[in-house]
């Protein structure tokens, strides 16, 4: 199937859920998280802060662990059309950016390109870690500048099903997928 077409069907599964399912499927992902690559002080993570209205996975969780557990956490900001990366902290202050996002007042991006964990949005991902997010390719750009060793995560609810029929040049795939179920390794692939 092409990107839009999965694009639109993954929206409305998404949208379909309830608060109550968003939630508690998103304890599922993180606790499969967890439990799969157990993050532990010092380390350093890049994850997005959710866009409720669509009903993205509630990393905040993810979030409130790491900071407890003196995990680096970063998130992504759009400036000047490129997304970087902000360093967080338990008294960082937050601001809605003009499509509802909730991001750092602060745009200082410490240059950090060797995180262990890139928690990555998503749409919907293939069997080959090829991921559909929602079109505007921040994340392929972002995959190119930082470390080859950092793993790129993708949490979604929803299990492979369909191939992408689209994937580009510059689409760079994920290296794992997290769901309430599953966590799918795509690092044996051929490059």
């Amino acid at each position: 199937m092409k990107k839009s077409e999965l694009r639109k069907i993954y929206l409305e599964k998404r949208k379909s859920l309830s608060q109550d399912e968003v939630c508690f499927l998103s304890e599922k992902i993180f606790a499969n998280f967890i439990n799969c690559f157990k993050p532990i002080s010092g380390q350093k993570v890049h994850i997005f802060i959710p866009i409720e209205k669509f009903k993205e996975i509630n990393t905040k969780i993810f979030i409130d662990y790491f900071l407890n557990n003196n995990i680096r956490v970063f998130v992504p900001k759009i400036v000047d059309k490129k997304l970087i990366s902000v360093e967080i902290f338990q008294d960082t202050r937050f601001d809605l950016n003009t499509w509802g996002i909730s991001e750092p007042v602060s745009n200082i991006d410490p240059k950090v390109l060797d995180f262990d964990f890139v928690i990555t949005p998503l749409l919907y991902c293939d069997a080959k870690g090829n991921r559909v997010g929602y079109g505007k390719g921040f994340y392929d750009q972002f995959f190119g500048d930082i470390s080859r060793k950092s793993k790129k995560i993708g949490v979604n609810y929803f299990n492979p099903d369909d191939i992408i029929d689209d994937v580009w040049e510059n689409d760079i795939p994920l290296d794992y997928l997290v769901t309430p179920t599953d966590v799918l390794s795509f690092t044996s692939r051929s490059e």
